[in-house]
């Protein structure tokens, strides 16, 4: 290794600094605002909050977007249990006739009324909220709840129920994420290994970027996500030194071993332990994230 990777990995591993901070929580309070300001969506019941890198402190230079979800909770999708019984009224459910196409055009309303129409621009996913001196650009997606029952009530008779977000993009199709799960397990997991969960993380995504700066294709459309994924299915002995270098090391030899083949990551699951990592439709690949992984490796000229 010709670069001096401890001092280098140190520098990386640092979180965003207070200024940047400050216009993500301003970014985050004005779309907040602009629900509560408007005359329809305020009358519901809705959490607007950070998800993905900002939210988890794992965000580094190139993630200049904060990701904002705007839940509404009081229509909702769901999942029942494959067994009886599963219908909808067992479980208290009543039909709703609102949609997310009314959803999304109400949210839309709201934000080109706080930012204006030349600071809202509706993508198929998400709503893209153009920056400026006071707070950072964002993507803000318009969601229901989803509502993945158990077979199990509490003592009041209430079901259980695991909840998550449900988005519909405008062209068709259905996106379920666990951002609350996400967070929840991203800080577990962070004390868990000294704070060197995070550190490692944003070590990973700097290196991605380097790698994508000077060409090299495995590191092409490596998700943020994936990446944080990937080392949360690490054992937590591998971030047990004090040298940087050797956490990431560690981190990266176990990762690249273990995505050599189905069988030895089957089971890992995504950050929220509730989706397998690589099973179903993922937008990424087994064989893609060993490609990256065995790349870095490379890169960083370990042996």
């Amino acid at each position: 290794m010709n670069k001096d990777w401890e001092t280098t990995f140190r520098s990386w591993s640092k979180p965003p600094s207070e200024t940047e901070q400050e216009r993500c929580d301003n970014t985050e309070r004005m779309i907040r605002d602009a629900i509560n300001a408007d005359p329809t969506l305020s009358k519901r019941t809705i959490e607007v909050f950070t998800q993905g890198s900002y939210r988890h402190n794992t965000n580094v230079k190139k993630d200049s977007d904060v990701d904002i979800c705007i839940r509404l909770m009081d229509t909702f999708n769901y999942q029942l249990p494959t067994d009886p019984p599963n219908n909808p009224e067992y479980f208290g459910i009543t039909p709703s006739s609102y949609t997310q196409a009314q959803l999304k055009a109400s949210v839309e309303a709201a934000l080109v009324n706080k930012f204006g129409r030349q600071g809202v621009k509706r993508g198929n996913k998400a709503f893209d909220i153009h920056e400026n001196s006071y707070r950072i650009a964002a993507d803000a997606v318009a969601c229901f709840e989803h509502r993945r029952y158990t077979s199990k009530f509490d003592g009041l008779r209430n079901p259980e129920y695991l909840s998550r977000t449900q988005l519909e993009p405008d062209n068709g199709g259905s996106i379920i994420n666990w951002p609350h799960q996400n967070y929840k397990n991203s800080v577990l997991k962070n004390k868990q290994t000294g704070n060197r969960f995070k550190y490692v993380i944003r070590i990973l995504k700097r290196l991605r970027n380097e790698m994508q700066d000077n060409g090299i294709a495995a590191a092409k459309n490596i998700a943020s996500f994936l990446i944080e994924s990937l080392v949360w299915n690490v054992p937590n002995e591998g971030f047990a030194s004090d040298e940087y270098v050797a956490n990431v090391r560690y981190i990266l030899a176990h990762t690249c071993n273990e995505t050599r083949r189905d069988e030895s990551c089957s089971e890992w699951g995504e950050l929220n332990e509730l989706k397998y990592l690589f099973r179903s439709a993922q937008p990424w690949t087994r064989e893609q994230a060993n490609k990256f992984l065995n790349a870095v490796w490379n890169h960083t000229g370990f042996e």
